[in-house]
């Protein structure tokens, strides 16, 4: 049986900023990091290889799982805010949350080439538009680095603290158990390992796993929410007014037919839409490129629309996780369908989609999301489009493409003090596995700050 004063489960943002800052401290502890997923550089989706048109249920998913978790093979785009992204600042504060975001970024530059942009929504006229229109554009600066780069950066990271921190990839932690004032992690290679501390930041994909193992240790879990939506696709040009000047728009509206939230999120300018594989649901999400080579015609973005539930229902995850295997049945996987078709209510087919100007950049199949998607939120998302093309002329066009289903999975939020400590001593639960955080720039200064604590721990 092998001992180790630190185990972290999982090296996704958290995790791998746990790893970097432990390297930087020059930490005497010794650290093991335990993740389903592979290395760095042999993280590849098959789809994205062009080896595949549908996603065949790799396991793991390496869009999911690996160092550097789902923010891996995602488009690098790190937002520097409070306003979203999840609720770091009211554990440790404002200005630390902050002075940790910012010291991500320096850290993410001296890995990369340098010029990464760095937008920003303040001094821009945007707001206001947005204001006039009924739509609400949330503050923020963001730095994108592209899909290609941040995976150069994140194995740059991993190349520089291997030979420190130890890692145990293609592992599953099955079982945890706590004897004699120590953890025993125990794993899917039948092995055995004690520890003193143990950190729980398995990301979105070991949410399930998070909110079970913490029953296990009656830690007190807070219900969460659900965001369900689609992937908005448009030609560039209707957004190119918007993204030139803060890259990515995070707008909220609210409804005025039920009162909802939605939201825009994950904006990708001249990106890709792409599937992810989440216990076995094929949802979809997007990615773009700082290489102009690698870029596309189109700008793809989510409408997500916020789920909240009251007593007796618990688990929002799986009400999401229904609505998107309803998508995969009758899709084969992802649907996809041109908005004018779903305003005239009729499924979108092949037919109609060969005579579309916007060429799809992911092989979806044709079909009617009115059939998977509840009419509230469907509704909700229609007239959000509505009210984003007052501002981009454009959105509501009939060859407008929209995928689904798109679901953002949120644990069921751990119970944890501003050491993300929970009620069980020496265990502790950061990232958005905890439902601390919901954005690689949170969940990566959580891992920072989860590093500095521990190494002053005896």
């Amino acid at each position: 049986m092998r001992e180790f004063d630190v185990v972290v489960v999982g090296s996704g943002a958290a995790g791998a900023f746990m790893a970097y800052e432990f390297n930087k401290l020059g930490t005497n502890k010794s650290v093991l990091i335990i993740d389903g997923g592979r290395k760095v550089d042999q993280r590849k989706c098959p789809i994205t290889e062009g080896k595949v048109d549908y996603c065949i249920g790799c396991k793991p998913c390496n869009i999911m799982y690996g160092f550097g978790g789902a923010g891996t093979l995602s488009d690098g785009k790190y937002n520097i805010t409070t306003n979203f992204g999840g609720d770091l600042h009211n554990y440790i504060g404002e200005k630390k949350a902050y002075d940790l975001m910012e010291y991500v970024d320096s850290v993410l530059m001296s890995f990369d080439k340098g010029d990464a942009k760095l937008y920003s929504t303040d001094n821009t006229n945007l707001k206001s538009e947005c204001l006039r229109n009924d739509l609400h554009l949330l503050t923020a600066k963001v730095r994108h680095f592209g899909t290609e780069r941040n995976r150069e950066i994140l194995q740059k990271i991993y190349n520089q603290v291997k030979d420190k921190i130890n890692f145990e990839f293609m592992t599953m932690v099955e079982e945890v158990e706590f004897k004699d004032g120590f953890y025993y992690v125990h794993t899917n290679k039948t092995e055995t390992i004690k520890c003193k501390y143990l950190v729980l930041a398995a990301g979105r994909s070991g949410s399930k796993w998070i909110s079970d193992t913490c029953q296990e240790f009656d830690v007190n879990l807070m219900k969460n929410r659900v965001d369900i939506g689609v992937r908005v696709e448009v030609p560039a040009e209707v957004f190119k007014h918007i993204t030139d000047q803060v890259y990515e728009a995070k707008i909220v509206y609210q409804t005025k037919q039920y009162n909802d939230l939605v939201r825009t999120f994950c904006m990708n300018p001249y990106g890709e839409v792409v599937t992810e594989n989440t216990n076995g649901i094929i949802t979809v999400n997007g990615h773009s490129y700082a290489d102009p080579a690698l870029r596309t015609e189109n700008t793809n973005f989510a409408l997500l629309v916020t789920n909240k539930f009251t007593e007796p229902f618990k688990d929002s995850n799986e009400y999401g996780e229904s609505i998107a295997r309803v998508s995969n049945m009758l899709g084969g996987g992802v649907l996809m369908q041109r908005f004018g078709d779903l305003i005239k209510g009729r499924r979108s087919s092949e037919r109609r989609m060969k005579k579309s100007f916007l060429k799809p950049t992911l092989n979806a199949t044709a079909g009617d999301l009115s059939l998977v998607m509840p009419k509230r939120q469907l509704d909700d998302i229609i007239e959000m489009i509505y009210a984003l093309d007052k501002i981009a002329p454009g959105m509501a066009n009939d060859d407008t493409l929209l995928y689904g289903i798109e679901v953002k999975f949120y644990n069921s939020v751990v119970e944890v003090d501003e050491n993300f400590e929970t009620s069980k001593e020496n265990l502790f639960c950061l990232g958005d596995g905890s439902g601390v955080t919901h954005s690689l720039s949170q969940a990566s200064a959580s891992g920072v700050l989860m590093a500095r604590i521990l190494n002053e721990r005896d």
